[in-house]
């Protein structure tokens, strides 16, 4: 099949945006009413710190494993069915919790699934068009976030017109999210061939400037720290059954920014190069959150939501589009696992730190921490590109 640029694209990449489209419009249903789920049983900001970074330290920690798993076996299908299916069953247990404990609980186990399916997913992205890895992820994210845009106008609409509670929204989604198994059975050619492979030998097999920007994007998700925090600092601003609905349309302003830029942002890195890319939305996260810190009018929260949807739009698929490039072809699930599994245990104590901020301190303290990180993160990416362009660099690492 081919775009509009007549250009082709790959099944395999089209059936896999379609289940994460379909996913996604189950996940973002649940996702912009969590922190208000949390909060109404008795959650406060550390707690809610926690679980964002919890949420995301769990599936990115498991990746590696998932990863290295999936190379050294050459099954993806497997890895893709399961992950899916285990997310469904935590989001219909999310539905019935009652105390904030359990509800913390069903939400990081729900991320299980997304930390076994999401390095063989993106491996099968990856070889399906490894001559515009870029497009091909953007094509993906693109959907992925439609479907989440659909989510959240869904929640919405659950919430404003339905009057539904939190407990009977999270219920819908999590059985919409069976629909997202189907397409899955429709992938050909996604098997690779078994690799010979320890994790530690996978692990230490990968090149230098690889190893460097693993350590850049752990610091930068030291300060990349939940979106929940974004959508309680909106609510802020807001009375009555308003204090639910506008955060949810502002999420939605956030993820339709993010999946009309997506494909654009990944073609320009195709044609410029991801530093590039990757330092701009570093950049222009840094700038969002001194906007959070300091801004607190309607007007000023739309220009801001809509620039976080600019910083993942140039992130989140280029950050896994430069590890493909980078990575041999033979470690390429290990390798991405590897990135999002040092981003994942990063994430775990900069959400904590930032729930901690927000809860001792202040909201503003939190926003402030976390733009400092991400302009620390455009340094070290300058510096240590520097010393990997360097003739006697690899000589100088293994020294």
């Amino acid at each position: 099949m081919a775009d509009r640029t007549g250009k082709k694209i790959s099944a395999n990449v089209l059936l896999l945006s379609a289940v994460s489209f379909l996913n996604d419009l189950s996940s973002e249903i649940i996702m912009p009413v969590l922190p208000m789920f949390l909060e109404s049983l008795g959650a406060g900001g550390k707690v809610i710190g926690l679980v964002g970074g919890l949420r995301d330290g769990i599936s990115n920690v498991l990746k590696v494993f998932f990863g290295y798993w999936s190379d050294k076996t050459g099954k993806r299908r497997i890895f893709i069915y399961s992950g899916y299916f285990i997310s469904i069953i935590f989001k219909l247990l999310l539905a019935v919790s009652r105390v904030w404990p359990s509800a913390v609980v069903f939400s990081c186990l729900e991320r299980v699934g997304k930390g076994l399916r999401t390095a063989a997913r993106d491996a099968v992205i990856a070889e399906s068009m490894a001559n515009e890895r870029g497009r091909g992820f953007g094509i993906h994210r693109s959907l992925e976030t439609a479907g989440a845009i659909l989510g959240a106008v869904t929640a919405f609409g659950l919430f404003w017109f339905l009057k539904l509670e939190f407990r009977s929204i999270i219920l819908i989604a999590g059985i919409i999210g069976f629909a997202a198994i189907v397409p899955i059975r429709f992938i050909s050619g996604s098997e690779a061939r078994p690799q010979k492979l320890t994790l530690k030998l996978g692990i230490a097999g990968l090149p230098l400037r690889l190893k460097l920007f693993i350590l850049i994007s752990g610091v930068f998700a030291l300060g990349n720290f939940s979106y929940m925090f974004f959508v309680m600092k909106a609510q802020g601003i807001f009375s009555g059954r308003l204090s639910v609905a506008a955060p949810i349309l502002l999420y939605v302003l956030f993820n339709i920014v993010y999946s009309a830029l997506a494909v654009p942002l990944g073609s320009i890195s195709d044609r410029i190069g991801r530093e590039k890319v990757i330092i701009f939305g570093y950049i222009c996260f840094s700038v969002t959150a001194a906007g959070f810190a300091f801004l607190t009018s309607l007007a000023a929260y739309v220009v801001l939501f809509a620039l976080y949807g600019v910083v993942h739009a140039a992130i989140d698929g280029n950050q896994r589009a430069y590890v493909a490039d980078l990575a041999s072809e033979h470690l390429k699930a290990t390798a991405i696992g590897t990135f999002h599994t040092a981003t994942g245990l990063a994430a775990i104590p900069g959400g904590l730190l930032a729930g901690l901020l927000w809860e001792r301190l202040s909201p503003q303290a939190t926003f402030l921490y976390g733009g400092l990180m991400a302009l620390l993160s455009v340094f070290l990416f300058l510096v240590f590109n520097h010393f990997a362009d360097r003739p006697n660099a690899q000589a100088v690492a293994k020294a």
